[in-house]
């Protein structure tokens, strides 16, 4: 048994389920329609294999060194959790606070035989570019993976076996949530139940963008 791969494994999972802009997105596209959810959830795990990708290639320690480049990193990632956190806030005011179907949306586009490509892409870009522009995540990742590489192997092939580990995580733990919120969808498309998440979102979003727009640089 690898207790260092077991140990690995148990971090990178805490790290993938942290609440966050992530899952923040996820939710909150998940309760528009399943298809949205778990687009955006392909997409957050599309933006870890950028990350992970970034890290065995050693880029992630260059966008570290380079502050400017960093903060740039920073401030579009910043600005782009900012935009979605705004848009959410701005559709709460314009939904009526009770519709016919009793749901956040007039309509359900994953129904049989009613495909959504417009709705799965747009879904799909939000989910990878939250995440790909988190300037946090190339500081994780670059400090976490080779803590976990044992003295004598060799770094590539273990640091892409941890990366791929982290992946698969995100792969099953982000649809899970999209799942999960589209199963218990009765209760949480109510009216008013889905303008307090969608409420949440918002204001959680726009809080995290905030943060990181006027934040210090994240060293």
């Amino acid at each position: 048994m690898d207790a260092q791969l077991i140990a690995f494994t148990g971090v990178a999972a805490g790290m993938v389920a942290l609440p966050g802009a992530d899952f923040t997105v996820v939710v909150r596209n998940a309760l528009a329609s399943r298809t949205a959810g778990l687009a955006t959830a392909l997409g957050v795990a599309g933006g870890l294999l950028v990350h992970t990708a970034l890290a065995v290639a050693g880029l992630a320690a260059v966008l570290v060194t380079m502050p400017v480049l960093f903060r740039t990193v920073q401030l579009l990632g910043g600005a782009y959790v900012l935009y979605l956190g705004i848009s959410a806030l701005y559709a709460l005011r314009r939904r009526p606070s009770r519709d016919g179907s009793g749901s956040p949306s007039a309509t359900r586009e994953d129904e049989p035989g009613r495909p959504a490509p417009r709705e799965f892409g747009r879904a799909l870009r939000q989910g990878f570019l939250t995440n790909a522009l988190n300037p946090k995540a190339p500081v994780l990742f670059l400090s976490l993976l080779p803590q976990f590489v044992p003295h004598g192997q060799p770094p590539l092939p273990r640091t892409l076996l941890l990366a791929a580990l982290v992946v698969v995580l995100a792969l099953i733990w982000f649809p899970a949530v999209a799942l999960l919120v589209d199963r218990l969808g009765r209760w949480l498309r109510r009216p008013r139940t889905a303008r307090a998440i969608e409420g949440g979102s918002g204001v959680a979003l726009t809080g995290l963008g905030l943060a990181l727009v006027t934040g210090p640089l994240l060293r």
